[in-house]
């Protein structure tokens, strides 16, 4: 028998054998994946945290030599400018042509792009510098304010190109440099870069007296300067060092600017005068840090350190640059990766293999007793599973299973003949029964129905004689008080007389009561009722709820016919009505009355008196039973009477009582009262 209902789609059928195959698949599948993948990128990171490391120590090196070669130069300049040869030759030949000669092979034999001496002031003292009376001055660099101090020091400094063009011509020509446009550069405007990137030092001369007489300043233009970072590369990345092919280079940088690089734009041209990529250039020159990562530099990307240049001020005026290509790492990554991948596919392919045999022994025993009860589902009951092989649980359920068939086939037989047996006395005795519990259903109803009204008409008479005695004390003492007052007693009449209707209305409610319970022993007094009066004085009783729920009151009364009826049954279903209304709106809401004209094909009729609320309405479950006797909706303090006797007070004056309320939209009760009743 199918689990699902009419109508219903079947469930999706799932394969044992795609299970079995998937549980055996899922670990090879999945889990030598995922650690191929887990594998690869943890060795890229290794190995890129190795070659970044490598950058790194580069970077040491090649600082270690450029900050070597810059005290180099301080110490020679230190050592020279104390030698007895400089202060003979200054002393004898400061007016000649000896001079120059002399500091010019001393600046070949030093390796220096000028030497000059300076007097204290930082201006030029050798003849040939100062043509036509004209000075050639050095800034107000802290090495040569040190040495006019007496102390010599060395540093990086960036000398304009009129200074060059000074010291020597070829030194301008060597640093105008054209800048060549980059990938990857911050914009810039310029065209060319005049500027020279100076290691310089300045040691202070003594006469014998020990005062300054003037300055010895020496230096290396780094612009141009190819056999110093040749040199540079070598010391860093000497040949066979970097495996797989790696090639190491070496840059110097003015500002962003390549000034000398063995970094090929082509085969044989350097590049000189690209820039470097705006992210290093950011880091390094703009916030002061040390690189080491990957960089895109001219046209490859290399595994880089860059490092700031600090002038003798402190600041960043340029960069000192050492990498190694990154392709060949890249390209032994990659082979390692298919090598690796290629392992494992083999492995994973191994293991499904297996999987899926190991899978086939478990599945097709299954599928075997599977079909054996589609089989007998299919009305096949000689259907077995028969022997499948093997010594172990899956046999051994096989083999219970045939058991139980044949078990069951057994007691399906004898089932079924007791079952055509049972089945005409069910039939027969299930007709006896439907007949019996329809009698005993309408029985129930009716004895339910009377007992509801036998039980209202002996509380009815009790009421009725218990409200009775209160009343008539009442009545009593309130004509002994008008007596008794005599005159004094006009202010409050308006007041005395509302007592006596009341008083007079509750005796008739207790004779309606009583006409309920026994309806031929009560007649009620008819007469001509107005609904604007009737509604103001049902809105006097009701006055107190209205005040305290908050409830605010509309009145529409578009009809002034007049309705024949006991004026307080009338009122008593409208108070009735009104004050489940106001029930229904515990927070406040609106309460309309209304009075209209009830007119059928152009002939008067009577009246409509409708009461609105703004409460949450009616459900719709709820709206066919309203009007039923004991019928409460929940209400905890309701007996389940009020719209039931509305509506019978209301039809024995051939009227009625109907609801509107659309969800959400609070209800609509309507009188439908006759200007006369038919009977």
């Amino acid at each position: 028998m199918s689990d699902t209902e009419p109508g219903e789609p079947a469930p999706r059928r799932r394969s044992i054998r795609r299970r079995l195959l998937l549980l055996a698949l899922l670990p090879p599948g999945l889990v030598l994946p995922l650690l191929t993948v887990l594998l690869m990128q943890w060795g890229s990171a290794y190995v890129d945290r190795l070659l970044i490391a490598k950058a790194a120590s580069d970077l040491i090196v090649a600082n270690s030599y450029f900050e070597r070669v810059s005290s180099g130069i301080g110490s020679s300049l230190e050592s020279l400018a104390a030698s007895t040869r400089l202060a003979r030759h200054y002393a004898g030949g400061r007016n000649s042509g000896h001079l120059p000669l002399w500091l010019d092979n001393e600046r070949e034999r030093l390796h220096l792009d000028f030497l000059l001496i300076l007097s204290p002031d930082g201006c030029v003292l050798t003849p040939q510098l100062a043509p036509a009376g004209r000075k050639t001055c050095f800034p107000d660099w802290p090495v040569i304010e040190g040495a006019r101090a007496g102390d010599g020091n060395s540093a990086v400094d960036v000398f304009p190109a009129e200074l060059l063009r000074a010291i020597d011509p070829r030194l301008a020509a060597r640093a105008h440099t054209t800048l060549i446009p980059t990938r990857n550069a911050a914009p810039d405007s310029r065209q060319v870069e005049e500027r020279g990137l100076v290691v310089h030092a300045a040691a202070p001369m003594f006469d014998a007296d020990g005062h300054i007489v003037a300055v010895l300043a020496g230096g290396v233009l780094l612009n141009g300067n190819l056999p110093f970072v040749d040199r540079l590369n070598e010391i860093v990345y000497p040949d066979g060092t970097l495996p797989l092919g790696s090639s190491g280079t070496a840059t110097l940088f003015l500002g962003d600017v390549r000034i000398a690089t063995n970094v090929r734009l082509f085969e044989d041209k350097r590049a000189i005068g690209t820039r470097v990529s705006q992210a290093v250039r950011d880091a390094v020159l703009g916030q002061g840090q040390t690189w080491h990562n990957r960089a895109f530099v001219v046209s490859d990307w290399y595994l880089s350190g860059y490092r700031p240049l600090l002038d003798s001020r402190g600041e960043r005026v340029g960069m000192l640059y050492v990498g190694f290509l990154d392709k060949p790492f890249a390209a032994a990554k990659e082979t390692a990766m298919v090598v690796v991948i290629g392992i494992f596919a083999a492995v994973m392919l191994f293991a499904a293999v297996f999987a899926v045999l190991l899978a086939r022994r478990v599945f097709k025993p299954i599928e075997r007793m599977h079909a054996t009860m589609t089989a007998i589902e299919s009305g096949h009951p000689d259907a077995r599973v028969g022997p499948v092989g093997g010594h172990d649980e899956i046999s051994d359920l096989a083999s219970h299973f045939d058991r139980l068939l044949e078990r069951q086939q057994a007691q399906a037989q004898s089932l079924q003949r007791w079952g055509e047996s049972l089945d005409s006395e069910v039939a027969r005795r299930t007709g006896e029964l439907r007949q019996a519990l329809s009698n005993l259903r309408a029985a129930q109803g009716k004895l339910v129905m009377h007992e509801k009204m036998a039980a209202i008409g002996q509380l009815t008479a009790g009421v009725a004689h218990e409200i009775n005695n209160p009343i008539a004390v009442i009545q009593g003492n309130l004509e002994l008080a008008r007596e008794l007052l005599g005159e004094q007693a006009r202010p409050v009449e308006g007041e005395l007389q509302l007592i006596v209707d009341q008083v007079h209305r509750i005796r008739l409610i207790v004779a309606k009561l009583l006409q309920f319970a026994r309806p031929q022993e009560f007649v009620g007094y008819i007469e001509p009722v107005s609904p604007q009066a009737l509604i103001q004085d049902c809105l006097l009783l009701v006055g107190h709820l209205l005040k305290k729920g908050n409830i605010a009151i509309e009145q529409r009364l578009h009809s002034v016919r007049r309705v024949n009826c006991n004026k307080n049954e009338l009122q008593q279903v409208l108070i009735n009505l009104m004050v489940n209304a106001i029930q229904v709106m515990p927070e406040g809401g609106v309460l309309t009355l209304s009075t209209e004209d009830w007119d059928e094909a152009d002939m008067p009729i009577g009246l409509k008196l409708v009461v609105s609320d703004t409460g949450p309405g009616v459900p719709p479950e709820n709206q066919t039973s309203i009007f039923e006797p004991f019928f409460t909706a929940h209400k905890i303090d309701g007996h389940g009477l009020g719209l039931w006797v509305s509506q019978s007070l209301v039809e024995r004056y051939d009227g009625r009582i109907t609801l509107d309320s659309p969800p959400g939209q609070g209800a609509t009760f309507t009188v439908w009262m006759r200007c006369e009743p038919l009977g």
